[in-house]
């Protein structure tokens, strides 16, 4: 087995490069990654971003968001989560969360976490709580399963930043389904109590190797190249930071805004598909000199984003349609 440690803290670039090694190594052996990242949110491939992302949380607290080639759930990463992914040949082995996810577990028992469990369909639980989520994608013929550990994540943020109101919206997407999460740290033995995540992923390598120190394994892990990097810079301009594959991917959802302001209420309901409106109804009791439909029109094909929407109505006077009811407040509503 050889193995990668990310150097970047970024969630797209460090989906990038699991895809780009995934792509172009010539594997002869299992390929081992293991990444941490700055507060991120990482969204399942048949998701809708919108209805997993508590879209104003995020924004106030700077979490980049991102779409993963993999099913499954969203999820929510900080610097005290640690990612790692197996990188086989064998396609035959998809779907078999267990397989790859037993090294892990046997590394975490030997840590005194002996509660540690593969539970369902592709969750690692201690004392029933989550801890892991995993999830898998494979083609031309190879696979990577990769999957969380929350060894010390702010669990208040996930909370907040996974939590979307559900009468909200209506959609096709695949919603995730929440569970009671834990961090693992209080459940490793007493010397790993003040690990970080960098000292955490040697304590792993060292355990799935069978060593007593990383030095002894420096011969089998990989080092980038100058011509990967720069592929693997295009993976991340193409997808992971590109808004039309994290939102435009989305399917096509429904959402109802209603909010009662003292000059009436509105009720909008939204049809958004790949990220844009398609089409969009005002309904309430507010008053406005103009017909709504008029703006209904204007809105058609405007990205679902609170940037998006303000620069599409900076040129409208709104009040011709909702009068007493300022831009900013339609705005808020909107998204």
């Amino acid at each position: 087995m050889i193995f990668y440690r990310m150097k970047s803290h970024d969630i797209g670039r460090n989906l990038a490069t699991e895809q780009y090694l995934m792509n172009h190594l010539n594997l002869t052996e299992p390929l081992l990654l293991f990444y941490y990242q700055t507060p991120c949110i990482i969204v399942g491939h048949n998701q809708n971003t919108l209805e997993e992302v508590n879209q104003e949380y995020v924004a106030e607290h700077q979490i980049m968001v991102t779409r993963r080639l993999s099913g499954g759930g969203a999820v929510f990463d900080d610097l005290g989560n640690l990612s790692f992914s197996f990188v086989i040949n064998n396609p035959d082995e998809f779907g078999d969360f267990k397989t790859f996810t037993q090294p892990i577990v046997d590394a975490l028992h030997e840590m005194g976490a002996t509660g540690v469990e593969v539970s369902g369909r592709n969750d690692l639980l201690v004392d029933g709580k989550k801890f892991s989520g995993n999830a898998m994608y494979t083609k031309n013929g190879k696979i990577f399963s990769h999957g969380t550990l929350m060894l010390d994540v702010d669990l208040d943020v996930v909370s907040h930043a996974l939590n979307v109101p559900e009468d909200k919206i209506k959609s096709k997407g695949i919603k995730s389904v929440r569970s009671r999460v834990t961090n693992l740290k209080p459940y490793l033995d007493a010397e790993y109590q003040n690990i970080d995540v960098p000292e955490f992923r040697d304590t792993l390598l060292k355990k799935l190797y069978g060593v007593d120190d990383v030095a002894k394994i420096a011969d089998k892990e990989y080092q980038l190249t100058k011509e990967d990097e720069a592929a693997i810079e295009d993976l991340v301009e193409k997808y992971y930071h590109n808004w039309d594959w994290v939102y435009g991917s989305s399917p096509e959802f429904t959402i109802k805004r209603r909010q009662h302001f003292d000059a009436g209420t509105i009720d909008a309901r939204i049809l958004v598909k790949s990220g844009k409106i398609q089409k969009i109804t005002f309904f309430g009791d507010f008053f406005g000199t103009q017909d709504v439909e008029a703006l209904e029109q204007q809105l058609v094909g405007v990205r679902y984003e609170e940037t998006a929407l303000t620069k599409a109505l900076q040129l409208i006077n709104t009040s011709n349609y909702f009068a007493g009811i300022s831009k900013q407040q339609l705005i808020e509503l909107l998204v």
